[in-house]
């Protein structure tokens, strides 16, 4: 195992203290959660296709996946882009910008507050038997690197290691001034210790623990600063018009440059950050097999596309 990896592995560890899960040599794994409520219509996986993975793995030594949103959608978190489930099917609403988020107190205090009432039910979900499986391929041997684009920690939760949170994790929480992290959880506490009269009811999901409140709703939440400086807090993620660091997107191209095969599963890819490593492995000439509903940027490229439910299909695949 190189530095690089060995360090990060290391890093993973101390998040998992972070976000106040178990050690991994504790960690026991609870019924898998599964509920279907934002995830499109499918047909179950026909056995040829449940054989064509298969045998795309199988030949597989040093698999690279990439995850996206629809792999946690079967968790019962809303995403983006799902056909007529996703939040742009369901509503005109838009995920706040990054620099929007930057420029903006009241922008800050309506996107803390949202945040405050969605942490409860955001922070309880649980990996589904997708996460699971590749957390077994990797135990096994099979899956080298697993990037994920999403920032609900359910792969931590499900105990992966071979893992980088492209876009952060919402269970972490940072100071825009010194960089100061804590917990969300420990946030959520000094919200409720700022707010103790403050109530509101959501008027509906969205992604990444983010609800529906009106502008009267927020107007009278109070936002804690850094107690360390004074500094504005953020979650630990990569909003909408921001960028992942240099540092992080060449870890990922060199974890993609030991791989010989490529999976992504549960993205369309639309995001760039995430689409620029399918593009790499085409121009590597690896072989990338897709399962997701729906169309993806990379079907193209794909030697094998298969418009099944992640949870559905993965757990099939048996690892020898």
């Amino acid at each position: 195992m190189n530095t690089s990896v060995a360090n990060t592995l290391k890093a993973i560890e101390g998040c998992r203290v972070l976000l106040g899960l178990q050690p991994l040599n504790s960690y026991s794994t609870a019924k898998p959660a599964q509920t279907l409520t934002f995830v499109p219509a499918s047909p179950p996986p026909e056995p040829l296709e449940v054989k064509k993975l298969q045998d795309f793995v199988f030949s597989s030594q040093r698999l690279f996946v990439i995850t996206g949103a629809g792999i946690s959608t079967e968790s019962g978190i809303p995403d983006y882009r799902s056909e007529g489930v996703g939040l742009y099917a369901r509503t005109d609403r838009r995920p706040i910008q990054h620099a929007e988020f930057l420029r903006s107190s009241r922008a800050r205090q309506r996107y803390w507050a949202r945040n405050f009432v969605g942490w409860p039910q955001f922070s309880s979900y649980q990996p589904n038997t997708a996460h699971l499986a590749l957390r077994k391929w990797e135990m096994l041997g099979k899956l080298h690197w697993l990037v994920t684009q999403n920032v609900d920690a359910l792969h931590v939760k499900a105990g992966s290691q071979r893992l980088t949170e492209l876009h952060g994790s919402t269970h972490r929480v940072l100071c825009l001034s010194c960089g100061e992290q804590m917990p969300r959880a420990e946030l959520q506490e000094l919200f409720e210790a700022l707010n103790p009269t403050w109530r509101a009811e959501a008027h509906g999901e969205a992604p990444d623990g983010d609800v529906f409140l009106t502008e009267e709703q927020v107007q009278n939440f109070h936002v804690p600063s850094c107690n360390k400086c004074g500094g504005h807090l953020k979650p630990d993620v990569t909003f909408f018009g921001d960028t992942v660091s240099k540092e992080k997107v060449d870890f990922v191209y060199q974890r993609l440059a030991e791989s010989d095969s490529v999976l992504v599963a549960g993205s369309s890819l639309q995001v760039y950050s995430a689409y620029k490593f399918a593009l790499a492995a085409h121009d590597r000439k690896l072989p990338i097999a897709i399962v997701n509903i729906g169309p993806t940027r990379s079907d193209p490229m794909a030697v094998l596309k298969l418009n099944s439910r992640c949870g559905k299909l993965l757990p099939l695949i048996v690892i020898q």
